[in-house]
């Protein structure tokens, strides 16, 4: 196990809070990354699979990326209130992990339940009962990070994070490819257990202890109260040409293209490379294994880089590797055009969020700047499958990864403009 951080950071709530420069809590990140990983660890397995369930209803790809993107569009509703609730139990005895427990508990029930349906309505019900209860607490287990971690570390603290994430897309894959032909039913009772018993071990070992955690960086000016979560999100986007809201923008363009290429990446494994379903449900592996090997090095070249300028050169290389994946369309072509996108998409994964929090007013509402960050990723990923989808139905899966990466292009725009107006802090 990787070593605590020093004592003070665990001495109790009257000890004061880490500095600028502080070593980071890493036993304290490495829950926090298990907790993530729990979560993400359903959810990268519902992105794979529910596509190809619902293909049993409906033969147009819009319409079952449509599907995938109202079940994020949950998080949209839910996440600014639920957020903002998070804040006010940060700094009670049992923080913010009664959402998290509760929550995952609930979601557990639908998911299970979706191989068993033998009707469209039942299936429906499944999926959006597990979406709009587990949209409503993933924003809360990530900013479980700003409660630990000083602001500083974050950005590595991130990387490690992230790095939790890619393992949940092996464990996904993995899945996909030695469970899914064999038994679909035993296949969707494996993630939400998994999410179960790893977020049960981070409240043991991390969660009951929150009240002798320091809370980073709780300083006298921190004061600024807001007595609603649509007043923090008014004073974010107050300007259309607040930093704010175009790096909401930036995330939601990217966080689309992102999610419809995980929703749509199965069925165009089936329909242009002719591959099983189990086989296209692993096409992600080899990226993730990219993605975890690099996160960490992008994450601590972040610190040099700057933010913004990380996340820029990532979405380039991100709409590279898409165009290389349509330039050759075979299974070592689509191979390399996921870990290209991957190791793109960790550049932003590893900076969006943090960018974010360093824009805002105080340290008493990164839960509720993290449902902004919600706010628009999910915004994306409600309709990006739909208008990827759109596009083939009007062209064919052949062309799936040219329209992702003109859809992709755009986002690079909207961060070249955002260097322009990012503060310091953000732009590096």
């Amino acid at each position: 196990m990787m070593p605590d951080s020093p004592p003070a950071a665990d001495a109790g709530p009257s000890v004061p809070p880490p500095r600028v420069g502080d070593r980071m809590n890493r036993s304290a990140v490495l829950w926090v990354t298990l907790a993530v990983f729990a979560q993400e660890a359903v959810w990268n397995f519902y992105d794979a699979q529910v596509p190809e369930q619902l293909r049993h209803y409906f033969t147009s790809a819009g319409v079952i990326g449509l599907i995938m993107g109202l079940d994020h569009s949950w998080g949209i509703f839910t996440q600014p209130s639920v957020g903002f609730l998070s804040d006010r139990l940060a700094r009670r005895r049992t923080g913010r992990w009664p959402i998290v427990l509760i929550g995952a508990a609930i979601a557990t029930v639908p998911f299970v339940l979706i191989p068993w349906a033998t009707s469209l309505p039942v299936l429906m019900l499944c999926v959006v009962g597990f979406a709009a209860v587990a949209n409503a607490f993933k924003g809360v287990t990530e900013t479980l990070v700003s409660d630990y971690v000083a602001a500083s570390n974050r950005s590595k603290a991130q990387g490690f994070v992230k790095a939790g994430v890619s393992l949940t897309i092996v464990i996904s894959s993995l899945i996909s490819l030695l469970v899914v032909d064999r038994s679909l039913r035993l296949a969707f009772a494996i993630p939400p257990l998994l999410m179960l018993l790893v977020l049960g071990l981070s409240w043991a070992f991390l969660g009951r202890r929150h009240t002798t955690a320091a809370l980073p960086e709780e300083q006298a000016e921190d004061v600024r109260e807001f007595a609603s979560p649509w007043a923090v999100l008014k004073d974010a986007v107050r300007t259309p040409s607040s930093p704010a809201l175009l790096l909401m923008v930036g995330i939601f363009c990217f966080a689309g293209m992102w999610s419809a290429l995980r929703s749509l990446m199965t069925p165009y494994g089936t329909q242009v490379l002719g591959l099983t379903r189990g086989e296209a449900g692993g096409l992600a592996l080899p990226g993730a294994v990219a993605f975890l090997v690099c996160v960490l090095p992008i994450a601590f070249a972040s610190n040099r880089l700057g933010q913004l300028r990380s996340m820029r050169y990532g979405v380039g290389l991100f709409v590279a590797g898409l165009l290389v994946g349509f330039a050759f369309p075979t299974v070592p072509g689509t191979i390399t055009s996921m870990v290209l996108s991957s190791l793109g998409y960790a550049s932003f994964a590893v900076n969006a969020l943090v960018a974010l929090w360093n824009l805002a007013p105080g340290q008493r509402v990164l839960g509720t700047y993290t449902a902004l960050y919600t706010i628009a990723s999910q915004s994306g990923m409600a309709l990006g499958p739909a208008l990827l989808g759109t596009t083939i139905d009007l062209t064919s899966w052949r062309y799936m990864l040219l329209n992702a990466a003109v859809f992709a292009a755009v986002t690079f725009l909207v961060f070249t403009r955002l260097a322009r107006r990012a503060p310091d802090r953000v732009a590096g």
